[in-house]
Parts: structure tokens; C-alpha cells; sequence
């Protein structure tokens, strides 16, 4: 048996594929940037201005060391996003309520559940020790889900 194989055919379907993953790809990313555009419509431009110099306070508090400072960052952040969550108008009494309703309209926001959880654990459990890494990267997830509603 033998087999041939036309390889300017291979090099062409293969192209081809490329070519479509390509198109893919940019749609992906003109779909995400017009989502965050249309979300950042939401907040005036003054809310907006006080929201980001709130969140760079927040950023600094978490960049200027000690357990306390990372404990507060977290816990200004998780207040942010509230605050945030109650200017967009969703339903609910607590940021565990609010977050749950607002998964619907934006589904990237699963990701801050984790922080929220951290920031439950520093309220509740005095003998809770947040670290900087596990800090940084609470305060990471807080500032993807504030980009995403197009608070900052």
C-alpha cells in the first residue's frame, strides 16, 4: 500500500487553520475589550475618578509591608467591590449576595470568590496570618474584578 501525501496541500490546510485561530483570537479580544468598555459606561466619570484614587490608596496600603497594612488592603478592596456592586444596582444585603447576582451579567467575577473567602477568614478568625504573596494576590483578584465592571 502506499500512501502520498501533496505537501503545498498540507502547508495549505494547515494555513487555513492558522488563519482561523487567528480570526478567533481577535474577535476574543474586540468581544472582551467592547464588554469592558460598555461596563466602564455604567460609572460617571467622578465616581470613576474616586473609585481609582480609592483603589491606589489600596495599592499602596498593600505595598507598604507589615501584616496589618496587607490585612487592610484586603479589607478596603472587598469594601471597594461592594461599593462598586452597589453603584451597578445589584440585588442584594450582603457583597456575598450582591456577587452572586452580579455572576450573571459578568461570570469572570467566580474568581474573586477565593479573596472574599480570605477576607471572611480576617474578620472572623483573630488568629488568622495573612502573608504577603497570598495578600498580593488577594488584592490582584479584587483589581481584576473592579476592572471588569469598569469601576477603575
Amino acid at each position: 500500500m502506499t500512501v502520498t501525501i501533496d505537501v503545498a496541500s498540507a502547508f495549505w490546510y494547515a494555513a487555513c487553520a492558522l488563519g482561523a485561530l487567528a480570526v478567533l483570537v481577535v474577535l476574543w479580544l474586540i468581544v472582551s475589550k467592547v464588554r469592558n468598555f460598555v461596563a466602564s459606561l455604567h460609572f460617571e466619570r467622578s465616581d470613576r475618578a474616586a473609585l481609582r484614587q480609592r483603589w491606589a490608596e489600596i495599592e499602596q496600603m498593600s505595598r507598604g509591608g507589615g501584616e496589618m497594612n496587607r490585612k487592610m488592603a484586603v479589607l478596603e478592596a472587598d469594601k471597594l467591590l461592594d461599593q462598586a456592586l452597589k453603584a451597578l444596582a445589584m440585588a442584594g444585603t450582603t457583597l456575598g449576595e450582591r456577587l452572586r447576582f452580579a455572576q450573571y451579567k459578568y461570570p469572570d467575577l467566580r474568581d474573586v470568590w477565593w479573596a472574599h473567602r480570605v477576607r471572611n477568614q480576617l474578620v472572623h478568625e483573630a488568629s488568622y496570618h495573612l502573608d504577603a504573596g497570598l495578600a498580593a494576590k488577594a488584592v490582584r483578584a479584587y483589581k481584576r474584578a473592579l476592572l471588569r465592571l469598569g469601576a477603575i
